[in-house]
């Protein structure tokens, strides 16, 4: 198991620390259970429907951990609370980034696991040499705009819509790191 994510141990007794973990093949219907309940609770959050992702047979799933993009959960104790993901897209630069899947269950949001999550995808970024990550997130979504500002992102002035839906207006946003 990781070690607590600093700055987030839980009140002695009353709750185990928060931690963030990446994705394994043991982990995989762990993922999976966040990333049904992610696509569920904010739909016109991801590119990928929960119709879409609930189509995925068990093999997809494991697939997907074992190939895709780095993926990572945050735990509260036993229950995987949120999850962020990095993927390099074909037509992005070799020291470039994105920054995919972010989403904590609401009842974690507030608790540091999102701001675990996002550190621990900027600093696997950084140390594979990553010097730019991006993002793409929906304009209607302004706490997660305010977050991600919060964390060093800026808009880059790109637009886009969702690929499932054209009335999801999106802006990127980008941060250095390394």
């Amino acid at each position: 198991m990781a070690e607590p994510v600093d700055g987030s141990a839980a009140t002695p007794g009353l709750a185990p620390p928060l931690r963030v973990e990446p994705v394994t093949l043991d982990s995989w219907r762990a993922y999976r259970d966040v990333r049904l309940a992610a696509l569920l609770d904010s739909p016109r959050a991801f590119w990928v429907t929960w119709a879409e992702a609930t189509e995925r047979s068990d093999e997809d799933w494991r697939s997907f951990v074992a190939d895709g993009p780095l993926v990572w959960l945050a735990w509260d104790g036993d229950r995987p609370v949120g999850t962020v993901g990095l993927w390099h897209a074909d037509d992005q630069p070799d020291d470039e980034v994105h920054l995919v899947g972010m989403w904590v269950a609401s009842g974690a949001r507030g608790s540091g696991a999102a701001d675990a999550l996002v550190d621990a995808a900027l600093d696997r970024a950084a140390a594979d040499g990553r010097g730019r990550v991006t993002l793409d997130v929906a304009r209607e979504n302004t706490r997660a705009c305010r977050f991600y500002l919060r964390h060093g992102f800026a808009l880059t002035g790109e637009t886009g819509t969702m690929p499932w839906d054209p009335t999801c207006d999106e802006v990127r946003m980008a941060r250095r790191v390394g």
